[in-house]
This record gives structure tokens, C-alpha cells and sequence, in this order.
């Protein structure tokens, strides 16, 4: 029904007509289309109004145009859980009480699930709490390439395939929006460093960012329909990424179609003409030169606040850009704030910690698994129905990881500790089972974080010495060691921030691990991190878990799978090197860059191109620790001869192969299959081979089922930087099908026609 609440009558009367347009509420005209009312909106609004509205209010919330009804607009972290509420206008916790959440696992863990059935589900998850939070934009996912494992926010990422992290952030993107919760995808682009995070100027090849760094987020764009993006911190072509001219109007705007807002990453924004121009819709979390921390008028001073008014009203520039930049968050309201018919959101639901320990349970990688000698099976999984005496070792047993790491530290319900899942999944099953702890090494004795305590406290006043010394006097006692160690969120280790300084383990852990396997061969190492690292005692140790960081499930998912209750079934997303330099940006020396004479500015060179994790190792013919897609089950799958069906495809065709896997072991599991291409003959240098698609089956004992692989024109095609577009050539490929980029079953070779 069409109802305008502005009467004639009244505006003739009164003094001011634009004082009375600015306070006479208006209802817009619901019979038009969202675009005729956005249309509509913006005809209506006066000039503050619009200004208002392409900038932040506070710390995580920007106006609406309340004369009109549109409500506040209101964002917050992060990729892996809804972040509690800070005061309006500083960085201090709230107190609220009804701000808790479930921590879901971080983004590396649902990549490793190598499962988009499971990003449908987290996505969905996090816009019920969301909702239930009344929160309108989630600021995630994140899909920048992990280029080298030192990256501080490699964790909240997913890996380093292009292919993988597109295909697994479309139904995350997809599963938060259909709530009516909009997914901010970031960090927009080439935001590879966390050191001198501001100041990194990329310098890559248009191939390198086609190919490997804008994949994903083309994908969620075009694929997934985000609603919103975030620029980067970093320099690309010598501009920064919230208003940079070639990444925001020429590719993801006009080449990509983009229709929804470009939000500043928080502080992002460093000029008020490049952001007018350049793409930048939404301004959040500058502060400019000459302000103070608390400063009431703050806001008033973005650069796209009244430094852009005032420009527009001496004339430099007309409103075409503005009404653009509204146009876009007028949309996003109409999305989100507007969108009448979304569901009530719910937190801390049973059904959220069923997805946070499902997703978990999935995205564990079984690294290596060996029998011990004399022994008939694996270390893993450990028998729970006969007497045995456990130690647990490492102070990540007893650490909260959603605690701190940046932005994506969160305030849970609950977070189920390693050693508390272990003794409660143990305490059930069999009471002759002993199982005692030995912290082992002091690694970070942090109590809080943004105001968020940790759930145990890790004061500790022996010393390393002696910590040690009573691990080891321990795990002489024992039937099994558990040592469960790796990085943690701690500056330096996986945070944002700062990168990694070093690929070792980090408080003498290597040492230690040395000391244990000496005295217990039975040991099991569980590395929780998001990031590889060296593991020089490798060939002592039978059994390795990658367990990631996990969220509010991460005790219970743990214990599943070392005792059985799970089989896991995840797999690498990235490679996980020997040493750095198996790594193309250490090898080259092009990590972490260099800084510019007399310029505040590091130039970093991607002098590996496209050659990014497993196409450099591929490339050198090295062998890494352990290779991307890399992961073993508790039972075991055989892949058979690959059959396509057609030898030569069109441009316009889609060319299927099938294999049969089946399950020979005992358990039920599953297996990844996955498909690479390897392009026999290229005008241009291509990788080895490329992930181009693959399928997660589940088998009982004995099953056995075909999967079907099927691909199109786009799967043989790179980018042609010296035409500047997708090109396919015709000719030979092959068809390299497996269950490890590392571990190819079977080929199959194939032509594209001219």
C-alpha cells in the first residue's frame, strides 16, 4: 500500500522546507521493485543524509536514514563466530550477558573438510546467531591465499588452492545470506602479510593475480552473490585496497558485476579522493590525522564524512559518485535491515554445537599413522576398552583458542578444552583407564583478552626445567603419550597482526618431543595451529593429528577421533613443507619484501607467480612433509581405473570421468577423490598439474561406489596476460585422478578440439 507522509499543507507553512524534509518522517512506496525504491530513497535524501550513510556511527555500526525508516546498519567479526558487543566508541567489552557464542572452527578446518555440505551448514549456523544478535553484516569469510605458512591469518583462511577456497566459500556465503545476514568476503586482495600490513606494496603478475589470488573471491561474488566485500590493508599497484582503482572499479565492479558495497577493512581508508574515486562505498574504524582516542566528533571527520561534503559543496565533485556509493547501501539495507520475511535467529543452540563438532570431526587431518614394531596395529585409534595408562602432555591441552588472534577472538558459551574432552570421552567408557597430565613447557600465560578471560588459569611457577623433567618421568609410566602442542594465538604465532618468525615449534617443544619419544615411543603428537611447521622428529613419532583451531567443540572432536569415535577423513588444504625452502616465497627470496628508499612503502615482488604451494613444489620436484590433499583414514579406500566418457571435448562440451572407489578396510570412512589437470603441451609455463574438482563419498565396509568428475572449458583455460583474458587452448590434456595431490591413482588423456 502506497502511503507518503508528507502533506503540502505543512511544507507551505513552515520556515524551513529542508528543516521539514529532514524530520517528516516518509514511507516509501512498497508496490516498486527493491531497485525503483532505492531509486526512490535516494531522490529523498538530503545531501547529510547521504553523507551519513557511507560511514561508520561507532565502532561496528553506520546510520541508517531513520526519516525514512531504514534502520542502523550493524556488522561485526568474524569468519568463525558472532564477536561479543564493545562499547559504542571504544574497544572495551560491553558486559553484556547475552553476547556469548559458539565458536565454530576456523576457516583452515572447514577447508580441510574438503566438504561444501559442511560450509552450507557453517554459514547457515553463524546467521542464526548472528540474527539472534541482531547483527546485519557478518564480516567474513576469508579466502586469501595461504602464500606462505609464516602468514599471522593463514588460520582464518582457506588454503592455498584457488579452487578449493572457491568452491568451499560459495555455500558459506550462500548459507549466511539466505538468512538475510550479509557476508563481507575478505580481505580483497593479496593480503598475504600481517607484518607492515599497511605499507606492503604487491608487485605480481596479472597471470599470479588471476589465476591464484582472485579466484575465490570472483567465486563469491558471481557464484555465491556476497552482498558485500572488504578491501585489504595492503598496496596493490602502489594504491591501497579500499579504494584502489584496477582491484575495486575496473575488475570487481565492471568486470565482475559486483552490486553490492565495498566496506574498509577497519582503519583502511588513507585519502578522501582516492576513496571517492576508487570504489570505497562504506568507511569503518579510520582515525585521521589530528584526532584523539574518544574524540566526539570522531565520525564527523572519516575521510568520507565532511572532508567529502565539503569538497562537494566547493564543487570539485558533483554527486554522481555519492548517489552511486548510496545506491550501493541503500541496497545492502534493503538486503538486510529492510528484508521483512528473515526468520528469528537462535544462539547457542544444540544444533550450532552439532555443526561446530561435525565440521570439526571432518576437518581433523590423520597425518601419519604407523605401527609401532612388534605391534599387528596403528597407534591410532587408541583402544578405550582395555586398561591403559594415558599422558597428556602440552599446554595447549589445557589453552582456550578462541581466545585472542585479533578480530576473531570471540566470547563462548563453552569451549570444551583437548584434556576435558579427552577425560570426558575416557571417563565413560572404561574405569581402569588412568589418565594423568604434565603441562611440559611454558608457552603463554595471557589470562584475558579483549576483555575475555580464559577458561583455566595458566599461571605457572616451575620452571621449564622442571616441567620437563616431570613430562618425562610421566611418560616412562605410560602406555600411550598424547603430547598435543603446536602454535596458538599468542603475537607472532597464528594472530593477526604479525607473521611468523620462525617454521620451528615455539617454546622448546622439538626439544621436548625428543626427549618423550626417548623415553615412550608411543607417542601420538596433536598440532593444533592454523599454519604448517617443522617437524624434524618426524621419523620417531608413529602417529600425527592436525587438529586446527577447533572452536567451542574442540576437546570433544579430539577426543573422537584418537579414540575412534570419528574416523577422520580431513585433508590438507595447503602443502605442508619439509622446510621453507620447499616454499616458492622463501625460496625466492621474494618474502617479506623490501623497503623503498625514503619511502615508508615495502615492495614485495611474488616472484613465484603462479606457482603457489604445490605447483612449486611440483615445479622444483621436491617432496614436501606432507602434500596438499594429504590425509589418511582409520580404514582404507581403493580408487580404480578412470574412465571418461568422450576422448575429445568441444569448448562448449563438458567432459565426465568415473572411477569406482572402495572401501577395503574394516570402518566406515571417507574418501576425497580429486581431480587435477595437467595441460600436455602450453603456449605459456602451467603448473603440473591444478585441482580442478573433486567429491567427498562415504563408504561402509566393503562398499563400494562410481563418482563422477565432470569438467568444462574453464577447468583446461589460465590467463593470458598478454591478451589479457581466459584462454583454453586446444590440444592434449590429462585427466590425474587421487586421493593426494601427491597420490595419483589413475589418468586418463583426453583432447580439446579446436
Amino acid at each position: 500500500m502506497k502511503r507518503i507522509l508528507i502533506a503540502l499543507s505543512l511544507m507551505m507553512g513552515h520556515s524551513s522546507f529542508s528543516s521539514m524534509v529532514a524530520q517528516t518522517p516518509v514511507y516509501l512506496d512498497e508496490t516498486k521493485s527493491v531497485e525503483q525504491r532505492i531509486e526512490d530513497a535516494l531522490s529523498r535524501m538530503t545531501l547529510d543524509e547521504k553523507i551519513a550513510v557511507i560511514h561508520a556511527q561507532s565502532k561496528f555500526s553506520s546510520p541508517g536514514v531513520k526519516r525514512l525508516g531504514f534502520p542502523d546498519l550493524w556488522t561485526d567479526d568474524g569468519p568463525h563466530g558472532v564477536r561479543p558487543d564493545v562499547l559504542w566508541d571504544e574497544w572495551v567489552q560491553a558486559g553484556q550477558t547475552n553476547d556469548s557464542c559458539v565458536a565454530f572452527p576456523a576457516l583452515t578446518c572447514l577447508a580441510a573438510t574438503w566438504n561444501p555440505d559442511m560450509a552450507s551448514i557453517y554459514g547457515i549456523s553463524l546467521g542464526e546467531e548472528a540474527l539472534y544478535r541482531k547483527k546485519n553484516v557478518i564480516l567474513g569469510p576469508g579466502v586469501n591465499i595461504n602464500r606462505t605458512p609464516f602468514g599471522g591469518r593463514n588460520f582464518e583462511y582457506m588454503g592455498e588452492d584457488p579452487y578449493l577456497a572457491s568452491q568451499m566459500v560459495v555455500p558459506y556465503v550462500r548459507g549466511l545470506q539466505s538468512l538475510g545476514v550479509a557476508s563481507c568476503v575478505k580481505h580483497y586482495a593479496l593480503n598475504n602479510d600481517e607484518e607492515y600490513r599497511h605499507q606492503v606494496n604487491v608487485i605480481v603478475s596479472d597471470r599470479a593475480l588471476h589465476e591464484i589470488y582472485l579466484p575465490a573471491f570472483k567465486a563469491a561474488v558471481q557464484q555465491g552473490g556476497a552482498w558485500a566485500i572488504m578491501g585489504a590493508y595492503n598496496l596493490y599497484n602502489n594504491q591501497h585496497n579500499c579504494h584502489n582503482e584496477i582491484l575495486l572499479n575496473k575488475i570487481l565492479k565492471q568486470d565482475w558485476g559486483f552490486d553490492g558495497v565495498v566496506i574498509s577493512d577497519w582503519g583502511g581508508c588513507h585519502d578522501t579522493d582516492e576513496a571517492v574515486k576508487n570504489g570505497l562505498d562504506l568507511e569503518f574504524g579510520t582515525w585521521t590525522d589530528g584526532l584523539t582516542m574518544g574524540a566526539t566528533n570522531a565520525y564527523d571527520n572519516y575521510y568520507l564524512a565532511d572532508a567529502y561534503k565539503k569538497l562537494i559543496k566547493e564543487g570539485k565533485y558533483t554527486t554522481k559518485e555519492l548517489d552511486e556509493k548510496v545506491r550501493r547501501v541503500l541496497r545492502l539495507f534493503f538486503r538486510t535491515t529492510m528484508q521483512r520475511n528473515k526468520p528469528f535467529g537462535f544462539l547457542c543452540s544444540e544444533s550450532h554445537y552439532d555443526a561446530a563438532l561435525k565440521i570439526a570431526q571432518e576437518g581433523i587431518v590423520l597425518l601419519k599413522n604407523e605401527k609401532m614394531k612388534g605391534e599387528n596395529a596403528p597407534l591410532l585409534p587408541i583402544n578405550p576398552s582395555k586398561p591403559t595408562r594415558i599422558l597428556v602432555v602440552g599446554e595447549n591441552a589445557i589453552k582456550m583458542m578462541t581466545v585472542g588472534g585479533g578480530s576473531s577472538s570471540l566470547k563462548v558459551q563453552h569451549e570444551i578444552l583437548p584434556l576435558d574432552g579427552i577425560v570426558s570421552k575416557l571417563s565413560t567408557v572404561n574405569y581402569q583407564l588412568s589418565i594423568d597430565y604434565a603441562r611440559g613447557y611454558i608457552g603463554d600465560t595471557i589470562q584475558s583478552f579483549d576483555g575475555v578471560t580464559v577458561g583455566r588459569s595458566l599461571y605457572e611457577t616451575r620452571s621449564a626445567a622442571e616441567l620437563k623433567t616431570e613430562a618425562l618421568e610421566k611418560a616412562k609410566q605410560a602406555d600411550v603419550v598424547i603430547f598435543i602442542g603446536g602454535l596458538n594465538k599468542s603475537n607472532y604465532q597464528d594472530s593477526e597482526g604479525h607473521d611468523r618468525n620462525q617454521y620451528e615449534l615455539p617454546y622448546g617443544q622439538n626439544e621436548l618431543i625428543e626427549a618423550l619419544v626417548a623415553v615412550n615411543p608411543r607417542l601420538v603428537y596433536v598440532n593444533i595451529s592454523g599454519n604448517a611447521v617443522a617437524m624434524p622428529w618426524i621419523n620417531k613419532v608413529p602417529a600425527v593429528v592436525q587438529g586446527w583451531f577447533l572452536g567451542s567443540e574442540a576437546g570433544n572432536a579430539i577426543a573422537s577421533v584418537l579414540f575412534g569415535e570419528a574416523n577422520p577423513s580431513g585433508k590438507l588444504p595447503f602443502t605442508w613443507y619439509a622446510n621453507l625452502n620447499q616454499c616458492g616465497a622463501h625460496a625466492t627470496g621474494s618474502y617479506p619484501g623490501t623497503w623503498r628508499d625514503g619511502h615508508q612503502i615495502i615492495d614485495e615482488e611474488y616472484k613465484e607467480d603462479i606457482f603457489v604451494g604445490y605447483r612449486w613444489t611440483d615445479k622444483q620436484k621436491e617432496k614436501p612433509l606432507f602434500a596438499f590433499g594429504h590425509g589418511l583414514s582409520y580404514t582404507t579406500f581403493e580408487i580404480g581405473k578412470a574412465l571418461a566418457d568422450k576422448k575429445t571435448m568441444t569448448a562448449d562440451e563438458k567432459i565426465s570421468f568415473t572411477v569406482k572407489v572402495k572401501n577395503t578396510g574394516s570402518r566406515a570412512g571417507a574418501e576425497v577423490v580429486q581431480l587435477y589437470i595437467n595441460d600436455v603441451k602450453s603456449s605459456l609455463p602451467r603448473p603440473v598439474k591444478e585441482l580442478k574438482t573433486f567429491q567427498k563419498v562415504y563408504l561402509q565396509p566393503g562398499e563400494s561406489k562410481d563418482v563422477t568428475l565432470t569438467i568444462d572449458k574453464s577447468a583446461l583455460s589460465f590467463y593470458d596476460d598478454r591478451v589479457g583474458e581466459w584462454v583454453a587452448e586446444p590440444g592434449e590434456f590429462k585427466a590425474l585422478i587421487g586421493n593426494a595431490s601427491d597420490h595419483i591413482s589413475t589418468s586418463v588423456s583426453f583432447k580439446l578440439a579446436n
